[in-house]
């Protein structure tokens, strides 16, 4: 388990952990605040979180434990004949609602440490693997899948893939391995969503307009407007995009518009958390978020993306 080419397992539960690709240390990580969601995945059940939450009373704990960012895969059709590829599967946030009701989900994460924690979470199930190494060199021994997330992972595409052209690469990488009829569920930040230019500091990097600026400290995340990530799947080829519109954000979704259903003047208010850090509050979002839905500007100043990619000539 400590070198490249170990053909060791581990299993947790029913969850199956494979440590051939794993570089024998883990690559990224939060810091000590992993141990303590360790130590929660292992002496609490999901009918606990909540309470965890409250008592906590951490960011990292309610993003990483709360049941409201399923919110973002849970209406995606899925039957127990599709499986399922989770890219950057993290803590396992996801795994266990997609779990719930694909026939297989593979998990591939980076990190042996959050692998464990998801693992531990979902040791109930059957149906879930892990995968535990750089998405890059796992690639090449996977299969064909009905339903492939990419959420809050693409951005990171420079870690996983390197290269010229790492995000078009990760796409095509992704395509490639869809069955006939399946799709990519896509989710990620926009670079100009209203928020960053209200006060926000930007996600990733936790410095203000960061992303507005075009990231001129960040060397190893990349988030996009709409056009530009419109660009990315057109030079990808062969994809066709379904925009969604997560409200206030993929990470802790509450509502998800589309472009069949967008917001209508003061439907959406003045609610606008951020858990993490402070914030500026430099204008009233709610307000601005009128004018923009009055000028049919909306999907370009979403908070973040949910995209759903298919084969182009797929139904």
């Amino acid at each position: 388990m400590e070198s490249r080419g170990s053909t060791e397992k581990e299993k947790i539960g029913g969850v199956t952990l494979h440590y051939t690709w794993y570089p024998g240390e883990d690559l990224y990580s939060d810091g000590d605040v992993e141990d303590e969601l360790l130590q929660i995945a292992k002496d609490y059940g999901k009918e606990d979180y909540d309470q965890v939450i409250a008592q906590k009373k951490s960011w990292p704990v309610l993003y990483h434990f709360s049941r409201i960012r399923q919110n973002i895969i849970s209406w995606l059709p899925l039957t127990r004949e599709d499986t399922v590829l989770e890219i950057g599967a993290g803590c396992g946030a996801l795994t266990g609602a997609l779990a719930e009701r694909a026939k297989s989900v593979t998990c591939v994460e980076l990190s042996r440490k959050r692998s464990l924690i998801n693992a531990y979470r979902n040791r109930e199930m059957e149906n879930v693997e892990i995968q535990v190494g750089n998405y890059q060199d796992i690639e090449k021994e996977l299969g064909l899948f009905d339903l492939i997330t990419l959420i809050g992972v693409f951005e990171y595409a420079k870690g996983y893939i390197g290269g010229n052209d790492p995000y078009v690469d990760m796409l095509r990488q992704a395509a490639s391995h869809l069955r006939p009829g399946g799709q990519i569920a896509l989710a990620i930040e926009n670079r100009i969503g209203l928020k960053y230019w209200s006060g926000s500091s930007e996600d990733h990097v936790g410095t203000y307009y960061e992303g507005l600026e075009g990231y001129p400290a960040a060397q190893h995340v990349r988030t996009f407007s709409r056009p530009a990530l419109c660009a990315i799947i057109e030079q990808a080829g062969g994809l066709t995009a379904d925009f969604y519109y997560p409200f206030p954000d993929y990470k802790l979704p509450m509502v998800i518009y589309s472009d069949d259903y967008l917001p209508k003047p003061g439907e959406i208010g003045e609610n606008f958390p951020n858990y993490d850090r402070e914030r500026i509050l430099a204008f009233s979002e709610g307000r601005t978020l009128d004018t923009l839905i009055q000028d049919g500007l909306f999907t370009q100043f979403a908070n973040s993306f949910l995209v759903i990619l298919k084969k182009e000539g797929q139904s």
